[in-house]
Parts: structure tokens; sequence; C-alpha cells
């Protein structure tokens, strides 16, 4: 009897947890903050108890999401524009928002791939990618798709700066996203990747990548912004708000972005 009552008993906080969860309000973001937005969502939970579900993806889709009525309460970009277009839009979310974190651009590729790129030349992989293309070996550059990531937009303004966009074509492999991006980069036919300088801090990726950071003058700034939409509740609304506090920031901060105010 027993058993059954804890079974029971058991049953039931199973349920109770998956209404919980169901009912907390979902926040949009761009998958460069998969690792950073995590963490601040559970100590977030932790501080105030109040569960939210996180849903990552490219920013051009999410926003392309908000406006075909997804339920999404708080929308974090990965610039500017993909916020401010949504802004335009009567009825769709309340304001412009805010800039909660600017990012950087790096190149990512596993260990032992090849020599690491200087600060000076830190493109260096690419060009040694395409002379290896040149002479029959294969070997992929990896990048967001700059049709709706941010992150893959200046992956391709810092190539096309160095005059290298058009050579590497026939070597590129686009991730739907800048975090698939970060996949792509660190496996096994790949010299490696632009991505978004927040997932080369992550733990996994860390310990079998290494990276150097893309000059910030070499691509249009990714000036990160955020805004609730018009059906954010209490629990979103306070989330946006502790995300520009101070533990909010820390937490971006430590995971390689620029933040208002640090």
């Amino acid at each position: 009897m027993r058993i059954l009552r804890w079974l029971g008993a058991f049953a039931l906080s199973t349920v109770l947890m998956s209404k919980a969860l169901a009912s907390a309000p979902v926040v949009a973001a761009a998958s460069s903050l998969q690792f950073a937005l995590t963490e601040a969502a559970q100590q977030f939970e932790q501080e105030t108890g109040e569960r939210l579900r996180l849903n990552f993806g490219s920013s051009g889709n999410l926003q392309r999401q908000i406006t075909q009525g997804a339920p999404f309460e708080l929308f974090l970009s990965a610039d500017e524009a993909n916020v401010l277009a949504l802004a335009a839009e009567q009825g769709v979310v309340a304001g412009k928002g805010v800039i909660y974190a600017t990012g950087r651009l790096v190149w990512l590729q596993p260990q032992g791939a090849g020599p690491l790129p200087s600060e000076d030349a830190p493109l260096a992989a690419v060009k040694a990618a395409i002379a290896a293309h040149a002479s029959g070996e294969r070997q992929r550059i990896a990048l967001a798709n700059p049709e709706h990531a941010p992150y893959g937009i200046a992956a391709k303004q810092a190539l096309a700066r160095a005059n290298l966009w058009q050579a590497t074509a026939p070597l590129r492999v686009l991730g739907e996203n800048v975090s698939q991006a970060a996949q792509f980069a660190l496996s096994a036919d790949t010299r490696g990747g632009l991505v978004a300088y927040s997932l080369a801090l992550a733990p996994g990726l860390a310990e079998r990548s290494e990276y150097v950071l893309i000059p910030a003058s070499w691509h249009a700034p990714l000036n990160q912004r955020m805004v609730l939409t018009h059906s954010a509740g209490e629990t979103a609304t306070a989330f946006y708000h502790w995300l520009q506090g101070d533990k909010g920031r820390a937490i971006l901060r430590d995971y390689g972005f620029d933040v208002p105010g640090f």
C-alpha cells in the first residue's frame, strides 16, 4: 500500500509539474543565447520560483513566427532589425524594447584542425581552406544562413571585406542558425566556422575547440535588442527587467557579450 501511495503521489506531482511547465511563458531567443539565457532563466527561477520555456532559433525565423501569431511573450533578437521591424507593425510588440547586449563574431575551429589564426589575420584559416580546396582537398567553412541569421550576415560581411565571399562559395555549409553553424564548424570535415563568441565560450564547445575574435569593425554592429510582445504576462515582464539588472547583465558578460552599463 505504501508503494501504491508513493506511486500515486509521484504521478500526481509529475502531472502538476507538467501543467506548471506548460503554463510557463515562452521566451523566443536567438540561438547565440542558447547557453547564456539558459543559465539566466535557471537563476531567475531559483530566485522567483517562476518558470520559463525557452525557444531558440534564428532571429529572422522567430520574427516571422511572431508575426504569424506564435505565442511568445518575450523576444530576444541577435540584432536590432528584427525587433524594430516588429515594432513597425501595429499590435505585435510593446514598443521598441531595449538593447540588452552587443555580440561578437569569432573564427571557431576544432582543436588540432590546424594552426589557429592570429588576431591580425583571423581569416587565415579560410584562405588555407580555399587553397586546399583548389588542390582537391575537401574542407568546409561553416556559418549561419545570412538570409535570416544576424551572425550569418556578419560572417558574410567579414568575408566580403577580405574579398573571400565568392571564393568560399563551394566550401560554405550553412546552419539554420548560429548554434547549428557552431556544430558544423566542429565536424570532422570542416576547417572551422564564423560563429558567435558566446557559443565559443560555452561549456562543451570550449573543451574541444579554439577561437580567435574577428575585429568588430569588419561587420555591422551586432546590437542585440529584446522586446515584450503584447501578450506578455507578469513573469515574462519580470524576466525582461531581470535581464537588465546586475545579475542578468553579469551572465551575459560572462558569455562574451558587451552589455550596457558594464
